[in-house]
C-alpha cells in the first residue's frame, strides 16, 4: 500500500492562540512539521493549504447567532455579559484578535482533508491543526471555539452522503462530536478517554450510547487513572475492531489527541510512545478493510509540546506514508535547533525508555477494572451478534 497523501499546514494555523500562558499552543504544529523536514519525511508537494470554512459551512454545525458572536468578539465588539453566555472569553477560551478567522481556517482545513480525500486526490489525509473536538453548537468550550470534526462529518454526509465512523483517542472525552451525533444512525462515535470522574469535561460514560434511531452508535471506553500502554492497547484494539466490523463505515476520521502520555501535564494517565505507534498503524489497517483506504485524521489534545506531540504527530503521517524511519534515535540536527528553545530536555530516541516512571501499584486493580469497562462498552454488539447467530 503505498498510498498517495496529503498534509494540510500552513503557518496561518498557529494565529490559533489564546495567549502565551495558555496550554493550547500551536506552536506544536510547527515542532512536528520541523520533525518531519528533518527526516526528509514531508515532500513539499504533500503539503496542501487549509482554506476557510465559509460561514455556510460552519452552520452546518455551529448556530448563525453564535457564529456572529465570535466574529464580534475577535474584533472587540462582544460585551462580556454577552460573551460568557456563549462560553467565549473565560479562563479556557480566552477571546483572541480575530478569532473567527483563525478558527474557520482550522475548520477548513479539516474541510479540505475531507475533499482531498473523498475526490481521490488523496487516500490518507492528515489535519493536525484540527481535532477540536469539543466545541458545541452555540457554545465554546475547552479550549475549542469551532468543532472542526462535527463540521466534516455533517459536511461528508450532505456532500459525499457518507457514513462516518469517527474514532477518539484524546484523553479528554470528545463530548462535542458525540452530541453532535447522538441520534443519527449514519454516524458512530468511538471514544477512549480517561475517566470523567477526574478529567474535563466529565462526560463520556460506558452507557452513552445515542438517543432514538441513534441508540447504538456510540461508544466509550472511559479509562481509569493511570491505565499504562498494554491496558490502554487491548481496550483501542479490541474495541476499534468489533466497532468497525459492526459499523462498516464509508470513511475513517480519527482524532489524535496526544495527552493520554505520562508527561502530559493535564491528564492522569500513564501511557508511553507505545501507543502512539500502534493508533495510527491500526486506524491505517481498519481503513483498508472496510473504506477503500478513506482515513482523514486530525490532531486535538496534547499539552507537552516538547516531548510528546511531536513524536505522537511525527508518528502519524509516518504511518500513513509508510515511512520507516521512525526507530532508535531522534533527527539530531532537530534536536540542536530546538534544545536551546525548550524549557524541557528533549527526548533523543522516537521510544520512552522502559523506567520513565516508578511502577503504579494498583496495576492489576486498574487493568481489570479497564477490562470490564470494554466489556461493558462492547455488550451491545456481541449480545447482537449471539442473538444473530442463534
Amino acid at each position: 500500500m503505498n498510498d498517495q497523501c496529503s498534509f494540510i499546514f500552513s503557518e496561518e494555523l498557529l494565529k490559533y492562540k489564546f495567549n502565551s500562558d495558555h496550554p493550547f499552543n500551536q506552536f506544536r504544529l510547527k515542532l512536528t512539521v520541523d520533525l518531519l523536514h528533518r527526516l526528509n519525511a514531508l515532500d513539499p508537494k504533500q503539503i496542501v493549504p487549509p482554506r476557510m470554512a465559509t460561514d455556510e459551512e460552519l452552520s452546518l454545525i455551529h448556530d448563525p447567532s453564535y457564529i456572529e458572536a465570535v466574529k464580534m468578539a475577535g474584533h472587540g465588539q462582544l460585551p462580556q455579559t454577552v460573551a460568557e453566555n456563549y462560553g467565549l472569553g473565560t479562563e479556557d477560551t480566552p477571546i483572541f484578535p480575530n478569532m473567527h478567522e483563525a478558527s474557520a481556517l482550522l475548520v477548513g482545513g479539516t474541510l479540505t482533508a475531507v475533499d482531498q480525500v473523498m475526490t481521490g486526490q488523496s487516500l490518507h489525509s492528515l489535519h493536525l491543526g484540527g481535532g477540536l473536538h469539543h466545541g458545541f453548537r452555540g457554545k465554546a468550550s475547552g479550549f475549542c471555539i469551532y468543532n472542526d470534526s462535527s463540521v466534516a462529518i455533517k459536511y461528508l454526509q450532505s456532500k459525499y452522503n457518507a457514513r462516518v465512523l469517527y474514532i477518539d483517542t484524546d484523553a479528554h472525552h470528545g463530548d462535542g462530536v458525540q452530541w453532535s451525533f447522538y441520534d443519527d444512525p449514519n454516524v458512530c462515535t468511538l471514544s477512549i478517554h480517561e475517566t470523567g470522574r477526574y478529567l474535563f469535561p466529565g462526560t463520556g460514560n460506558v452507557n452513552e450510547r445515542g438517543q432514538g434511531e441513534g441508540y447504538g452508535y456510540s461508544f466509550n471506553i472511559p479509562v481509569d487513572a493511570f491505565t499504562e500502554d498494554e491496558s490502554w492497547l487491548q481496550a483501542y484494539t479490541q474495541s476499534l475492531k468489533e466497532v468497525a466490523n459492526f459499523f462498516k463505515p464509508d470513511i475513517i476520521l480519527t482524532q489524535n489527541g496526544a495527552d493520554s502520555h505520562y508527561y502530559d501535564p493535564l491528564t492522569h494517565l500513564s501511557a508511553t510512545m507505545k501507543i502512539y505507534r500502534e493508533i495510527p498503524k491500526l486506524a491505517h489497517e481498519i481503513a483498508h478493510q472496510y473504506c477503500g483506504g478513506k482515513w482523514v485524521a486530525v490532531g486535538g489534545g496534547g499539552y507537552d509540546i516538547w516531548r510528546v506531540v511531536p513524536r505522537a504527530w511525527a508518528l502519524i503521517w509516518l504511518e500513513m506514508t509508510e515511512n520507516s524511519n521512525c526507530s532508535g534515535s531522534l533527527p539530531q540536527e532537530w534536536l540542536d535547533h530546538w534544545q536551546g528553545k525548550a524549557p524541557v530536555t528533549l527526548p533523543i530516541n522516537w521510544d520512552d525508555p522502559n523506567d520513565m516512571y516508578k511502577p503504579i501499584p494498583r496495576k492489576a486493580e486498574i487493568t481489570e477494572k479497564n477490562l470490564l469497562t470494554l466489556e461493558k462498552a462492547l455488550y451491545p454488539i456481541r449480545h447482537y451478534q449471539k442473538s444473530e447467530s442463534s
